[in-house]
């Protein structure tokens, strides 16, 4: 076992996972609806290794900007359907190239801004789904955008809180199990808003501390579930 990353290698490998001729294989078919997501993961990653430029800027722009629905929001792919977590990807891609400014910035807020409740929570797309997730991929979003005063911060702030539970931590709506992902997204989305005065720092502090598996000193997402690499992050 390398006792450090072997750059070259890593290198070579994220590049062979984005590579064209990949595009018929059954694992590139079947997450085909979510590519966005992956581009962002590789290219962050290249970009970690300070190696963006091994990649074209020209065909990774052009490619996001064709996932862009009229409704203002990004798709997963080209022809798919918008949804906020695609959106995200697709700024941070652009925004990772410094080419935020090819951007419609009023028409992707907008559509993201329509995304929210009543209540304050958001859906992550017009189909409706509520998740806390997607109260913080919002709030970044609109962050990156310089675009805050799109939404109804308070309440948005205000459904967050309402999601925290007796143990310290958040779940997906109020009431849900805390897990280790959400709190992710709702400690962000209030720092983001300037409101980690609303969290319990000792007690969700704990509540993660526990997470630790004592034998393999892995981290696992909730109580009782074994650990592993996505929540040692």
């Amino acid at each position: 076992m390398a006792d450090k990353l072997v750059a070259g290698k890593h290198l070579r490998y994220i590049l062979n996972l984005m590579a064209e001729k990949k595009k018929e294989s059954f694992e590139s078919v079947v997450m085909d609806h979510l590519r966005m997501n992956g581009a962002y993961w590789g290219l962050t990653t290249l970009a970690l290794l300070d190696k963006l430029g091994s990649v074209s800027e020209d065909e990774v722009v052009s490619w996001v900007m064709t996932c862009q629905h009229e409704s203002g929001g990004f798709a997963g792919n080209t022809g798919h359907d918008p949804h906020v977590l695609y959106t995200l990807s697709a700024v941070q891609i652009l925004a990772l190239f410094d080419k935020l400014n090819i951007l419609d910035v009023e028409k992707v807020s907008n559509y993201i801004a329509g995304l929210q409740n009543e209540d304050g929570s958001f859906s992550g797309d017009i189909w409706g789904e509520v998740d806390t997730r997607f109260s913080y991929i919002a709030i970044c979003c609109l962050s990156i955008l310089k675009c805050l005063d799109k939404i109804n911060v308070k309440k948005a702030v205000d459904y967050i809180v309402s999601c925290k539970n007796l143990d310290g931590g958040f779940g997906c709506s109020p009431g849900a199990e805390s897990h280790a992902g959400q709190i992710f997204c709702c400690v962000g989305a209030l720092a983001i808003t300037g409101n980690l005065h609303r969290v319990d720092k000792d007690l969700l502090g704990w509540w993660l501390c526990e997470r630790q598996d004592y034998e393999s000193g892995g981290l696992n997402g909730r109580p009782e579930k074994l650990p592993d690499l996505n929540h040692d992050r």
